[in-house]
Formats: C-alpha cells, structure tokens, sequence
C-alpha cells in the first residue's frame, strides 16, 4: 500500500489530524534535508512535502522562493533530492510528496521521473503548474508507478471543476486556502469551513489544507474543518534564520513538534 494511503488509513482509525511538513530541498544543504526529515518523523510528522528547488518557483511567495534559490546555489537537482530521498528511506518510512514544477519532470522525461521517484522511495509528487485535465499520460504513469497524484482545490475553483479533480484524486486533496502565493499569514481563511465541505460532497479521500498556517493556534483551527494541515513557510522561514547552525535541527523540529502536539494534545 502507498505509505500516504496508509497513513491517512491509521489516522483515521485513531480520530486523529495529520500534520504535513514543507521545506525546501538542500536549503541550507541536502545533508541538512536528510537530518530535518528524519527529525520530523520522530516529531510527529506524518507527510513531508519535499520542494524540488527550480529558477521560476511562480506558486510561491518570498520565503519559499529565497529557500528554492537557497536550494539550486547549494547545488541541489532532481536527482540529487532523489538520492536524499533514498538516503531518508533507509532509516525511515515517512511519506514524501515532491512539491515541483512540470518543466523538471518534461526535462528529464515525465515517465522516466516518475519512475526514477519510485524507485527513490517518493510516495507522491505534486505538480503544481499541470491542471488534471492535461494530464492524462500523467496520471496514468503515476498510477503503474504507485504514486499518488496530489491535485490542487482553490477557493476560486468552481463547482464543477471541484467535482472533475476529486474524481481523479488519490492520497489527498490540497485545499490551498488563499488565493495567491505561499505565505505565513496572521488569520486563517473564513472560507476553510465551507469549501472543505463542499469537497467532501465530492470524494472521501482525505483533505489537506495549507497556506498561511503558521502556529500552533491556526493549526488547531483548521484542523476542526480538514483531514490535515499543511505548514510551509513558518518552517522554511525558521530554516532560514539558522542556517547552517549547528541549532538548526533541534529547533526547527521543536517548532514542528509543538504543531504535533497541537494537533493531538495529550
């Protein structure tokens, strides 16, 4: 069984919230990935969202961008997030999605990536810049392969299209609860409530929502309407400040454990 599958399966056997994880590839270094991945399984992580670092990251806000620029001058590349991932998959068996953009997938070939992914370890890859109707072949490949395809929903979505993306969904939907960019945000969505409802009229594959949470309290908030949450850019953001600091793991684990605990308080 795919390991997101699975573990969205024991979360609800258990009444419990997931918590997803993003941080950037080889931000400050794919050594520092490895080390940060393996922590968050110990903290309670229950997916990592890996972003692939790519030149013209247009889905993402500031800090993500800084931390995909971060990510290509330390040297990181498709195949080089693919070796940490297989690195991670020799002492862990966290889920991982891959956050990345088409024109790396059609670079090295779509089919080929895919399965290079799998053998990896990668349990899912979200494509943020392929809409599920052009993606077909796609689909298809990620199906033979095992993978999740992890397909978008915004508030602008309309109903018919919610319905055509829950038909070809598997793993879970991402609600992306603000229009625009990735980014920590002071408030979460008034929205969350009505548009999780309205997907789930559509399909029973667990829904994630992500940007703009950015604590324990908007985690716990959202949680009340979504199978999981998603938290990036506080993450990424923290990543930032430390850098290669020999603090960098503990505390950025630390933080990501109080979203944990947050999301299943003792």
């Amino acid at each position: 069984m795919n390991r997101i599958v699975e573990r969205f399966a024991r979360l609800r056997e258990r009444e419990q919230k997931g918590l997803v994880i993003y941080i950037g590839a080889g931000d400050p270094e794919l050594e520092a990935t490895r080390q940060l991945a393996l922590a968050f399984d110990a903290a309670g992580v229950d997916i990592l969202e890996l972003g692939v670092p790519f030149s013209d990251p247009l889905a993402d806000g500031l800090v993500n961008q800084l931390a995909a620029q971060r990510g290509l001058e330390s040297g990181t590349t498709p195949a080089r997030v693919l070796e940490t991932v297989a690195a991670v998959r020799r002492e862990s068996a966290l889920p991982i999605v891959l956050y990345i953009y088409y024109n790396l997938l059609h670079r090295r070939g779509v089919r080929e990536f895919i399965t290079e992914a799998a053998r990896a370890g990668v349990d899912g890859l979200l494509v943020l810049d392929l809409p599920p109707e052009e993606a077909d072949d796609y689909a298809g490949w990620m199906g033979e392969a095992g993978l999740c395809p992890i397909w978008l929903v915004a508030p602008t979505t309309p109903e018919e299209r919610i319905a055509q993306i829950a038909r070809r969904a598997s793993g879970f939907l991402y609600y992306v609860s603000r229009e625009g960019v990735t980014g920590m945000q002071s408030t979460v969505s008034s929205s969350i409530g009505t548009m999780t409802a309205r997907m789930r009229a559509h399909t029973d594959v667990p829904i994630a929502v992500g940007f703009g949470i950015s604590n324990a309290d908007q985690a716990r908030a959202v949680a009340r309407h979504a199978d999981a949450i998603v938290v990036g850019s506080a993450v990424v953001d923290r990543i930032a400040r430390l850098g290669k600091s020999p603090a960098l793991v503990p505390e950025v684990s630390g933080f990501v454990r109080s979203l944990a605990e947050a999301l299943r308080p003792a």
